[in-house]
Protein backbone atom coordinates (compact mmCIF):
# COMPACT_ATOMS: atom_id res chain seq x y z
CA UNK A 1 0.00 0.00 0.00
CA UNK A 2 1.15 3.40 -0.26
CA UNK A 3 3.60 5.16 2.06
CA UNK A 4 1.65 8.99 1.06
CA UNK A 5 -1.15 10.59 2.36
CA UNK A 6 -3.68 10.74 0.06
CA UNK A 7 -7.14 12.41 0.53
CA UNK A 8 -9.65 9.51 0.43
CA UNK A 9 -12.35 12.23 -1.68
CA UNK A 10 -12.75 11.83 -5.03
CA UNK A 11 -13.41 15.29 -6.86
CA UNK A 12 -15.06 15.61 -9.40
CA UNK A 13 -13.32 18.34 -11.61
CA UNK A 14 -11.00 21.32 -10.67
CA UNK A 15 -10.31 22.24 -7.39
CA UNK A 16 -12.74 24.54 -5.61
CA UNK A 17 -10.15 27.69 -5.31
CA UNK A 18 -6.45 27.62 -6.87
CA UNK A 19 -5.01 28.22 -3.04
CA UNK A 20 -2.00 26.47 -2.58
CA UNK A 21 -2.29 25.43 -6.06
CA UNK A 22 0.55 26.43 -8.68
CA UNK A 23 -0.26 28.07 -11.83
CA UNK A 24 0.88 25.22 -13.96
CA UNK A 25 -1.29 22.82 -12.21
CA UNK A 26 -4.65 25.43 -12.87
CA UNK A 27 -3.57 26.08 -16.23
CA UNK A 28 -4.43 22.22 -16.97
CA UNK A 29 -7.98 22.70 -15.35
CA UNK A 30 -8.43 25.54 -17.42
CA UNK A 31 -7.52 23.63 -20.50
CA UNK A 32 -9.35 20.83 -19.57
CA UNK A 33 -12.31 22.32 -18.91
CA UNK A 34 -11.99 24.38 -22.04
CA UNK A 35 -12.06 21.11 -24.09
CA UNK A 36 -14.75 19.52 -22.20
CA UNK A 37 -12.96 17.27 -20.89
CA UNK A 38 -14.60 15.30 -17.77
CA UNK A 39 -12.26 14.15 -15.15
CA UNK A 40 -12.23 13.48 -11.88
CA UNK A 41 -9.11 13.92 -9.53
CA UNK A 42 -7.42 12.63 -6.08
CA UNK A 43 -5.15 15.10 -3.74
CA UNK A 44 -2.34 13.84 -2.12
CA UNK A 45 1.14 14.10 -1.16
CA UNK A 46 3.97 13.91 -3.27
CA UNK A 47 4.10 10.58 -5.20
CA UNK A 48 7.51 10.33 -6.95
CA UNK A 49 6.96 6.88 -7.60
CA UNK A 50 4.80 4.51 -9.01
CA UNK A 51 4.44 2.28 -5.93
CA UNK A 52 4.04 5.25 -4.05
CA UNK A 53 0.60 5.64 -6.82
CA UNK A 54 -0.33 2.64 -5.85
CA UNK A 55 -3.47 4.26 -3.64
CA UNK A 56 -4.20 6.95 -6.11
CA UNK A 57 -4.58 4.17 -8.44
CA UNK A 58 -7.15 2.25 -5.77
CA UNK A 59 -9.12 5.51 -5.19
CA UNK A 60 -9.14 6.34 -9.43
CA UNK A 61 -10.13 2.86 -10.53
CA UNK A 62 -7.21 2.57 -13.11
CA UNK A 63 -3.52 2.43 -13.34
CA UNK A 64 -1.65 5.55 -13.40
CA UNK A 65 1.28 5.26 -16.12
CA UNK A 66 4.71 5.69 -15.64
CA UNK A 67 5.86 8.90 -17.71
CA UNK A 68 9.59 8.84 -18.72
CA UNK A 69 11.38 11.61 -20.07
CA UNK A 70 14.02 10.65 -22.82
CA UNK A 71 16.67 12.13 -24.64
CA UNK A 72 19.16 10.90 -27.09
CA UNK A 73 22.96 11.10 -26.30
CA UNK A 74 23.35 14.40 -28.04
CA UNK A 75 20.19 15.99 -26.22
CA UNK A 76 18.79 17.04 -29.57
CA UNK A 77 15.66 15.24 -29.45
CA UNK A 78 13.45 14.73 -26.31
CA UNK A 79 10.62 12.21 -25.75
CA UNK A 80 8.00 11.94 -23.34
CA UNK A 81 7.07 7.89 -23.02
CA UNK A 82 4.18 6.59 -21.70
CA UNK A 83 3.79 3.36 -20.38
CA UNK A 84 2.25 1.20 -18.07
CA UNK A 85 3.62 1.35 -14.48
CA UNK A 86 4.06 -2.92 -13.96
CA UNK A 87 5.88 -2.79 -17.19
CA UNK A 88 10.11 -2.32 -17.42
CA UNK A 89 11.56 -0.26 -19.37
CA UNK A 90 14.27 -1.66 -21.84
CA UNK A 91 16.01 1.05 -23.70
CA UNK A 92 16.68 -1.20 -26.90
CA UNK A 93 12.99 -2.29 -27.25
CA UNK A 94 12.42 1.17 -27.97
CA UNK A 95 15.36 2.57 -29.57
CA UNK A 96 14.91 0.15 -32.68
CA UNK A 97 10.90 1.11 -32.62
CA UNK A 98 11.68 4.99 -33.00
CA UNK A 99 14.45 4.74 -34.79
CA UNK A 100 16.81 6.56 -32.18
CA UNK A 101 19.84 4.67 -30.43
CA UNK A 102 21.42 5.55 -26.79
CA UNK A 103 18.51 7.01 -25.06
CA UNK A 104 18.90 8.10 -21.54
CA UNK A 105 16.62 9.47 -19.09
CA UNK A 106 16.58 13.70 -19.88
CA UNK A 107 18.05 15.61 -16.63
CA UNK A 108 15.60 17.56 -14.91
CA UNK A 109 16.91 20.88 -16.32
CA UNK A 110 15.25 19.66 -19.68
CA UNK A 111 12.22 18.65 -18.45
CA UNK A 112 11.63 21.83 -16.59
CA UNK A 113 12.83 23.82 -19.92
CA UNK A 114 10.80 22.23 -22.53
CA UNK A 115 7.44 20.91 -20.13
CA UNK A 116 7.35 22.94 -17.48
CA UNK A 117 7.54 20.19 -14.92
CA UNK A 118 10.15 18.78 -13.08
CA UNK A 119 11.19 15.09 -11.82
CA UNK A 120 7.92 12.67 -10.64
CA UNK A 121 5.76 15.63 -12.36
CA UNK A 122 6.06 13.98 -15.97
CA UNK A 123 2.55 14.27 -17.66
CA UNK A 124 1.10 13.94 -20.73
CA UNK A 125 -0.56 17.18 -19.71
CA UNK A 126 2.84 19.06 -19.78
CA UNK A 127 2.47 18.69 -23.52
CA UNK A 128 0.54 22.33 -23.22
CA UNK A 129 3.87 23.57 -22.02
CA UNK A 130 5.66 22.49 -25.37
CA UNK A 131 3.80 24.51 -28.12
CA UNK A 132 7.48 24.31 -30.89
CA UNK A 133 6.75 20.49 -30.60
CA UNK A 134 10.42 19.68 -29.12
CA UNK A 135 9.19 16.71 -27.38
CA UNK A 136 7.79 13.75 -29.20
CA UNK A 137 5.47 11.65 -27.56
CA UNK A 138 5.25 8.04 -27.35
CA UNK A 139 2.64 5.68 -25.93
CA UNK A 140 2.70 1.93 -25.31
CA UNK A 141 0.03 0.19 -27.03
CA UNK A 142 -1.24 -1.49 -23.73
CA UNK A 143 -1.48 2.24 -22.60
CA UNK A 144 -3.86 3.23 -25.48
CA UNK A 145 -6.15 0.44 -24.92
CA UNK A 146 -7.33 1.02 -21.76
CA UNK A 147 -10.26 2.79 -21.85
CA UNK A 148 -9.09 5.43 -19.03
CA UNK A 149 -5.90 6.96 -18.18
CA UNK A 150 -4.72 8.65 -15.27
CA UNK A 151 -1.76 11.65 -15.10
CA UNK A 152 -0.55 13.96 -12.73
CA UNK A 153 -1.86 17.86 -13.98
CA UNK A 154 1.67 19.10 -13.82
CA UNK A 155 2.35 18.46 -10.18
CA UNK A 156 2.68 15.21 -8.43
CA UNK A 157 0.34 16.42 -5.60
CA UNK A 158 -2.65 15.32 -7.73
CA UNK A 159 -3.65 12.74 -10.03
CA UNK A 160 -6.62 13.00 -12.62
CA UNK A 161 -8.62 10.19 -14.74
CA UNK A 162 -10.12 10.80 -17.69
CA UNK A 163 -11.06 9.17 -20.80
CA UNK A 164 -7.70 7.30 -22.68
CA UNK A 165 -9.99 8.82 -25.74
CA UNK A 166 -10.26 12.51 -25.04
CA UNK A 167 -6.67 12.60 -24.08
CA UNK A 168 -5.95 10.94 -27.71
CA UNK A 169 -8.76 12.94 -29.92
CA UNK A 170 -9.56 16.13 -27.64
CA UNK A 171 -6.43 17.09 -25.78
CA UNK A 172 -3.28 15.51 -28.17
CA UNK A 173 -5.04 18.11 -31.39
CA UNK A 174 -5.55 21.33 -28.76
CA UNK A 175 -1.80 21.53 -27.60
CA UNK A 176 -0.68 20.50 -31.26
CA UNK A 177 1.07 17.01 -30.61
CA UNK A 178 0.84 13.23 -32.39
CA UNK A 179 1.43 10.35 -30.20
CA UNK A 180 4.25 7.32 -32.03
CA UNK A 181 2.47 3.90 -30.90
CA UNK A 182 5.17 1.44 -29.60
CA UNK A 183 4.53 -2.41 -28.07
CA UNK A 184 7.05 -2.71 -25.00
Amino acid sequence: MSSIYIDPQVYTGRPVSPEGRLEKEMAVYDLLDELRIPYTRVDHEVAMTIEECQGVDQLLGIEICKNLVLCNAQKTKFYLLLMPGDKQFKTKDLSKQIGSSRLSFAPAEYMEKLLNVTPGSATVMALMNDPHNQVQLIIDEDVAAHEEFGCHPCINTSSLRMKTEDMLEKFLPAVHHEAIFVKL
